[in-house]
C-alpha cells in the first residue's frame, strides 16, 4: 500500500522541506499540499527548486484531507484542532507541527499560547511524537503532536541522565541557539536580513513558550518534576540548533557513568550519535539530516555535566521527526524515506 500524505501549510519553511523528504519515500507518495496564502498556485511557483519534481496545487484544507490517508499540519498554533477533529472522524492520520498537541495540561496551553483545548477527548488521544523516548505511544495512534525544535534538542540531550537518576531534575539551565528558519517564513524585524545578520542574539529569555514542552518531557523522563532555565539566541544562519545543557550531578555520579549510560541508550538509535570523546558538535555535521549527535562534559569544579546537542531545527526539529512518526503511525521501520547523509558544508 502506497500511503497518501497530505500537507497543510506546505509554503512555509516546515511544510517544504516535508514536501522535499515526502517526494523521496518510498512508501509514500505526496498527494496533496494546502497553502491559504498561496492556494490556487503551483508549489513550484513558490519555490522552484521543486520545478520538474512536484505539480501538486496549492488547495484547501477540505480537499487535502480528502485526498490524503495521513495529513502533516505545519500551521501557527490554534490552527489544528479542528483539522485534527475533522482527520478523525473521516478515519485519516494526523500528524500537527504545531503546538497544539504537545502539552498535557491544557491550562499551561492557555498560559504560553493563549488558545483554549477546544476537544479534550482528541487531546486525551494524542501522543508526544518524540521516538527515540516515547515509541511505543506512538504506534497505533491517530493524533502525534510533533515536539518542537528546541524541545527535541533539549530532550534527547538530557533524558538518559534524568531516566539514569544521575543528576538533578530541578535547577537545569538550557542555553541554545538556532537558525533563522526556526522564526518561520514570514519575516519580522528580527529575522530581517540586515537586522539579523552579522549579529547575535537572546530573545525571550527564561519567557519562551517551548519552556512547559521542555519540563513536561524531562519530567517523565525523570519520574518528577523538573526545572528549567531555558534562554534561546538567534544565529545568523538559515538551520540548525546547538543546545548547551547544565545539570548537577547527583552524589557518585561521574562522567564516566554519564558517558556509559548515553551510549547504550542511544546504542540501536537510528538518528543519534554520541561523539567519541574530544569531538566536539557542530550544527554543520547534521545539515539537512535527521540526526542529533550529542558530547560530553563534566565541570569537575562545580560539579555540573554539561552536554551539547546539535539537530537541523527544519529535519530533526520538524519535518525529519513528522516523517519518522508516520512511518511508526503506519508500521514501517523509522529510517524509511530519511535515511540521509548530512551534507558537508
Amino acid at each position: 500500500m502506497t500511503i497518501q500524505a497530505g500537507i497543510l501549510g506546505a509554503t512555509g519553511y516546515a511544510g517544504v522541506e516535508l514536501a522535499r523528504l515526502l517526494l523521496r519515500h518510498p512508501a509514500a507518495k505526496l498527494a496533496a499540499v494546502g497553502s491559504v496564502s498561496f492556494e490556487g498556485q503551483k508549489l513550484y511557483d513558490v519555490y522552484p527548486s521543486l520545478r520538474g519534481l512536484c505539480e501538486l496545487e496549492c488547495e484547501d484544507a477540505g480537499a487535502v484531507i480528502a485526498e490524503s490517508d495521513v495529513v502533516f499540519a505545519a500551521l501557527p498554533h490554534g490552527l489544528s484542532q479542528d483539522t485534527a477533529a475533522e482527520c478523525v472522524k473521516a478515519g485519516k492520520k494526523f500528524i500537527d507541527l504545531g503546538a497544539d498537541f504537545r502539552l498535557d495540561d491544557p491550562a499551561e496551553y492557555e498560559k504560553w499560547y493563549g488558545c483554549e483545548y477546544k476537544y479534550p477527548a482528541l487531546h486525551e488521544q494524542a501522543v508526544y511524537g518524540l521516538p527515540e523516548l516515547f515509541r511505543e505511544e506512538i504506534r497505533g495512534k491517530s493524533v502525534v503532536g510533533n515536539p518542537g525544535c528546541y524541545p527535541t534538542s533539549a530532550a534527547l540531550g538530557l533524558a538518559p541522565a534524568l531516566r539514569a537518576g544521575l543528576v538533578e531534575p530541578q535547577g537545569i539551565v538550557i542555553d541554545s541557539k538556532s537558525g533563522v528558519t526556526g522564526s518561520g517564513r514570514k519575516t519580522t524585524q528580527g529575522t530581517h536580513f540586515p537586522e539579523c545578520n552579522e549579529a547575535f542574539s537572546a530573545y525571550k529569555v527564561a519567557a519562551h513558550r517551548h519552556t512547559p514542552e521542555i519540563e513536561q518531557t524531562l519530567s517523565k523522563t525523570a519520574g518528577e518534576k523538573a526545572t528549567v532555565t531555558f534562554v534561546p539566541h538567534l544565529l545568523p544562519v538559515n538551520r540548525g540548533i546547538l543546545s548547551t545543557i547544565y545539570a548537577r550531578f547527583k552524589p557518585g555520579a561521574t562522567l564516566g557513568a554519564a558517558r556509559a549510560v548515553y551510549e547504550e541508550t542511544y546504542r540501536n538509535e537510528q538518528f543519534v550519535r554520541v561523539l567519541p570523546q574530544g569531538a566536539g558538535v557542530d550544527i554543520r555535521s547534521v545539515k539537512c539530516s535527521n540526526y542529533c549527535d550529542i558530547q560530553l562534559y563534566a565541570d569537575e569544579h562545580t560539579g555540573l555535566l554539561i552536554v551539547t546537542s546539535v539537530i537541523d531545527n527544519m529535519v530533526k526539529g520538524a519535518a525529519g521527526q513528522a516523517v519518522q512518526n508516520m512511518n511508526l503511525l503506519f508500521g514501517l521501520p523509522e529510517e524509511t524515506g530519511i535515511d540521509m547523509i548530512p551534507m558537508a558544508f
